[in-house]
């Protein structure tokens, strides 16, 4: 758990340092830039969208096989990254002849109200290449416990070169059509240095020739890689089919107010999404050695954990998000997507109680329960999102994620029960939201009596307060007391454990 807690915490604070870059970012979009803030988020969800189809599940493969790998072979015989690397170009290839030769169909669907995603629909190509280069090699650093560093390209690096990007065009110093080809090749500026950076710390090595394991798993990769494929198209449109329905039903412009909600909302994801990235290694290869004791101390831990962290950061921007609009002087408008962003960061908070789950079930024999589960999700956020979208707007969208979300994670818990008899709630768990409640009701109601910074200031320090000491004070998780005792100085420690 240490190696977790360790590498958790240096991902975390990249993660939130990423999130500060994104945020200036998103400043400058939403006081100068409004016009290209949804065309951004489009490419986005389109982009990942090529990406799940045409990488034909391959990331799943590396994350599920690479222990079989690196046991049984020599860094030089591994042709996993190879295989995988080959097979997701020549998917991605299919996806483009098609999008070529399917292009009018597809544009018809925008050209009224979102026009401008038609006038750049091939440098969705472009974008999405990126996405899927960059994809397929992070899933391999991670599978070598080489998280910080894609962290590090995927949080921050590529939030540095979108600012960059942005003041460029913010001082006229290059075009909006140079503004959208730069922003189009991020990620591919991305994946180069991750590559890169792989091949100076000697861990690419592509070997065209198939090695031993290839030879005697292959046919169980093949079997597999279909159920991966489909839940790896599951698991992206999950996440993308709200801003895709939106470009089509409203328009670029409320997509801009919906992507600033969901910016927001995914400060409460960032400690979920770090867990996951250190938590998939560890995960795999204990399945493969058989250690449930293993497993299940690690997906007990990263429901309490996560539940915490994902409440300490809900709290504080859902108490200060109305107030930082008026104070740094955003558009109006975007106070339009405030309860779509409440809604959205308890959808998140929601999630992230339920630990890493979906690495539980990924990396183990049941991993098959992961495709069903996704379908069911995909089968209520689908509909949903569409007929609430048409209805009520953005926040129908919002409320559409919490219901499907609410459903798929019951579902996955109860599966993690059942078939591994692991439950990783307890009365720690009910202590938390209480006192995440509490502290949000005396930070909100204390913050009534004031406005603009001193209204920011005093509810954040409050309730930050009140959740940092009531977490030591009630011992609601044995990770803070082990990092306060790593943080202490020695003295210190010998004197509490004398006392």
């Amino acid at each position: 758990m240490a190696t977790i807690r360790k590498q958790a915490i240096i991902s975390g604070l990249l993660m939130y340092t990423g999130f500060a870059i994104g945020a200036f970012n998103i400043f400058f979009f939403t006081k100068s830039l409004k016009d290209v803030f949804g065309l951004t988020r489009a490419f986005m969800d389109y982009g990942q969208s090529m990406f799940a189809i045409g990488s034909l599940g391959m990331v799943s493969v590396v994350y599920k096989f690479h222990p079989y790998y690196k046991d049984h072979l020599t860094n030089k015989k591994n042709d996993l990254l190879t295989w995988s690397l080959i097979i997701s170009l020549l998917g991605f290839a299919i996806v483009c002849a098609l999008g070529i030769v399917f292009e009018s169909d597809f544009t018809s669907q925008f050209k009224l109200k979102s026009p401008l995603f038609v006038d750049y629909y091939y440098w969705v190509f472009l974008f999405g290449f990126g996405i899927l280069l960059f994809g397929i090699f992070e899933s391999f650093s991670q599978s070598i416990n080489r998280s910080v560093a894609t962290t590090f390209f995927k949080e921050i690096f590529i939030r540095v070169l979108t600012t960059i990007i942005i003041l460029l065009y913010y001082f006229k110093l290059i075009n909006f059509n140079t503004f959208i080809y730069l922003f189009a090749s991020t990620y591919l500026v991305i994946a180069i240095l991750l590559i890169i950076y792989l091949v100076q710390q000697n861990e690419i090595h592509l070997n065209f020739q198939f090695s031993k394991v290839t030879r005697r798993l292959w046919r169980k990769i093949l079997s597999l890689q279909s159920f991966y494929y489909s839940a790896t198209i599951i698991a992206v449109l999950k996440d993308t089919v709200d801003g895709m329905l939106i470009t089509i039903l409203l328009g670029t412009p409320d997509l801009g107010i919906f992507a600033l909600s969901q910016y927001l909302a995914s400060l409460v994801q960032a400690p979920q999404r770090t867990m996951l990235n250190v938590s998939v290694g560890v995960i795999s290869k204990a399945w493969k050695d058989k250690d449930l004791k293993e497993i299940n101390r690690v997906y007990s831990r990263s429901c309490i954990n996560m539940f915490i962290m994902s409440a300490f950061v809900y709290g504080n921007v859902v108490l200060n998000t109305e107030e930082a609009i008026d104070v740094f002087d955003i558009d109006p408008q975007f106070l339009q997507g405030i309860e779509a962003m409440i809604v959205l960061g308890l959808m998140r908070l929601i999630d992230a109680g339920t630990g890493v789950n979906n690495i539980v079930i990924q990396t183990s024999n049941r991993w098959k329960f992961d495709f069903y589960s996704g379908l069911i999700l995909l089968a209520l956020i689908m509909p949903l999102n569409y007929f609430l979208i048409k209805q009520y707007g953005i926040i129908g969208s919002a409320y559409a994620q919490l219901i499907s979300f609410i459903i798929y994670n019951a579902i996955r818990f109860e599966f993690i029960r059942r078939v591994f008899k692991m439950q990783p709630f307890n009365s720690k768990t009910l202590y938390s939201i209480l006192l995440a409640v509490s502290a949000f009701a005396i930070a909100y109601f204390v913050g009534t009596y004031l406005n603009s910074w001193a209204a920011i200031f005093v509810r954040g320090i409050i309730f930050s307060g009140l959740m940092i000491s009531g977490v030591f004070a009630c011992k609601l998780t044995p990770d803070a007391h082990q990092l306060l005792e790593k943080w202490l100085p020695k003295k210190d420690r010998n004197t509490d454990n004398g006392d």
